[in-house]
């Protein structure tokens, strides 16, 4: 859990406003009758608002509260999806049937909802003549154009030429 919470012993403020284990207000108390009506109770006594004026605990079961805390996390991620960046290498001089298949693969990538960099890299004298590249990357955006469109342009970097595709909404 990425929140610190001080608990009983650990809070120094003179006074808190104290919160029930439902939220309900108990109002502003001392530090020392804040950790009576919590012994009294049973529960802990956390800090969770310590810049406030004054500093809010809470009466709970320390252990409950984490919980809590993991549980509303844990829905909260539930609910986002993380995109992927898949890469599919691809030559200059590579050749139709290859290139239909690699397009295949980066369509399947782009229905499931990645991202797809498709890669072109150069050796030796094909950097040399760089337009190879450039046309394979164009007959790719023509194979891809119904499921995916451009994210980012064909980019050289070092002896490699990127073109990035997102699916399309």
């Amino acid at each position: 859990m990425s929140k610190y919470y001080r608990i009983n012993q650990a809070i120094n403020a003179p006074e808190l406003r104290v919160l029930g284990e439902d939220g309900s207000q108990l109002g502003v108390l001392s530090l020392a009758d804040a950790k009576a009506k919590a012994g009294e109770l049973g529960v802990d006594l956390v800090e969770i608002a310590p810049l406030a004026k004054p500093p809010v605990a809470k009466l709970i079961n320390y252990k409950k509260l984490r919980y809590q805390e993991e549980r509303k996390e844990r829905e909260a991620r539930k609910g986002t999806k993380k995109v992927e960046m898949k890469e599919l290498w691809l030559g200059p001089q590579i050749g139709e049937h290859d290139l239909q298949t690699r397009v295949n693969r980066g369509i399947e990538f782009l229905k499931s909802g990645d991202h797809v960099r498709f890669t072109v890299r150069f050796s030796g004298r094909e950097m040399a003549h760089k337009e190879f590249g450039y046309k394979v990357l164009d007959k790719v955006k023509v194979m891809i154009a119904e499921v995916g469109e451009v994210e980012k342009a064909p980019m050289m970097l070092g002896r490699e030429l990127f073109l990035t595709i997102k699916p399309k909404k």
